[in-house]
């Protein structure tokens, strides 16, 4: 190389550092208008099954006759779920507790000591009309704890489809309603964002559900389930 070419490649890589050293070349981002509309989707279901928890108390001196009275008072319970077309998987164990408990005089003098028994299942029953009648007769059987009814729809994706393509419309169509009024021209859709929730809602009589208070039976409401879904979207203003 002559000392002209060497002088060249020493300026040009000079060049080069200095534009490294100055960090790369950003442009400052540009503020996009944009509008923000949102759409709720509400379907109504109908109840398809109900969760119970079902016990049975019992309460002797002895620790085995105790086991022994409530063993005879479960069973019978299960037979008369059972009677119903309840299937034993449907039928589930939830808590087994023995524990004993001091009894004491007016005085607060210790008489003795009561063995206690609960014995609680969780039930599914899938014939929501046979539910007044399985409590009726788990009643009728021993059992003397019932608690914690609660309803449910075993496929809710239709229906939560159904609410998520009519929530999406109604942001929509607020979108456009918003444009118009703004004198603004929508954009692209720069973002969608959907939020689901189900929350039982009481039935009102008169309006549906499942009342069952048939003589002998117990007044139960199956009420109904709601699929809701929110819906936000945002679009680009031209």
């Amino acid at each position: 190389f002559t000392m002209k070419h060497k002088l060249l490649i020493v300026l040009s890589l000079l060049a080069v550092l200095a534009l490294s050293a100055c960090g790369p070349i950003t442009t400052k981002p540009i503020n996009v208008p944009t509008l923000s509309a949102n759409g709720t989707g509400i379907v109504y279901l109908t109840p398809d099954v109900a969760y119970i928890y079902i016990g049975v108390h019992s309460q002797a001196e002895n620790v085995g006759d105790a086991l022994a009275q409530n063993n005879a008072q479960a069973a019978a319970v299960a037979d008369a779920i059972k009677a119903f077309g309840v299937e034993a998987k449907d039928i589930q164990t939830s808590a087994f507790n023995v524990y004993p408990q001091q009894q004491y005089s007016p005085e607060g003098q210790m008489t003795g000591v009561l063995y206690m028994v609960d014995n609680t299942v969780y039930v599914t029953v899938r014939n929501l009309s046979d539910l007044g009648k399985i409590l009726d007769a788990t009643v009728k059987s021993g059992a003397n704890t019932i608690n914690g009814i609660s309803f449910d729809v075993l496929d809710k994706e239709t229906a939560l489809k159904e609410a998520r393509q009519m929530a999406i419309e109604k942001a929509k169509t607020q979108a456009e309603e918003l444009a118009v009024v703004a004198g603004v021209t929508l954009g692209q859709l720069q973002s969608l964002n959907v939020y689901t929730s189900g929350n039982p809602v009481p039935m009102y009589e008169g309006k549906g559900g499942m009342a069952m208070a048939a003589a002998g039976e117990a007044p139960i409401s199956a009420g109904q389930m709601t699929i809701t879904v929110e819906a936000n979207l945002i679009y680009e203003i031209k």
